[in-house]
């Protein structure tokens, strides 16, 4: 079978210039590629997540979710909050999924969530 050695989610970003501050300077992704009209952010290892300079965020944005796994929820809650980001929900506990997480609303309306697994048999961070 092929490999695949990395992951890519291209999203449209309406409000260009307030993603880029949210993506870099609030979240600290690592900017991999710039493109004419498009970025490329590292998020972990090789899983990256793409914006695209459009004129607007196709409806429903609530509908996509982008989930960021962190140990230290209650620490992004605190700097989202200094930004001035919009939270939805705050730090929470979610037993049906066994997840400690957070929502919060990035320029374009799409849901963040940052999550920290409760589950043993999770094998991630």
């Amino acid at each position: 079978m092929p490999a695949i050695s990395e992951f890519i989610v291209f999203l449209p970003a309406p409000n260009w210039e307030a993603t880029r501050e949210f993506y870099e300077r609030i979240l600290g992704l690592r900017l991999a590629l710039e493109q004419v009209d498009c970025v490329i952010y590292q998020v972990a290892g090789a899983g990256y997540l793409g914006f695209c300079q459009r004129a607007e965020t196709p409806q429903p944005a609530e509908r996509v979710i982008l989930t960021l796994v962190s140990r230290e929820v209650d620490e992004w809650h605190a700097r989202l909050q200094a930004h001035g980001v919009e939270i939805a929900k705050s730090p929470t506990l979610n037993e049906r999924y066994q997840i400690y997480h957070l929502f919060a609303r990035d320029p374009n309306g799409y849901l963040i969530e940052i999550q920290r697994f409760e589950d043993p048999r999770w094998s991630g961070c």
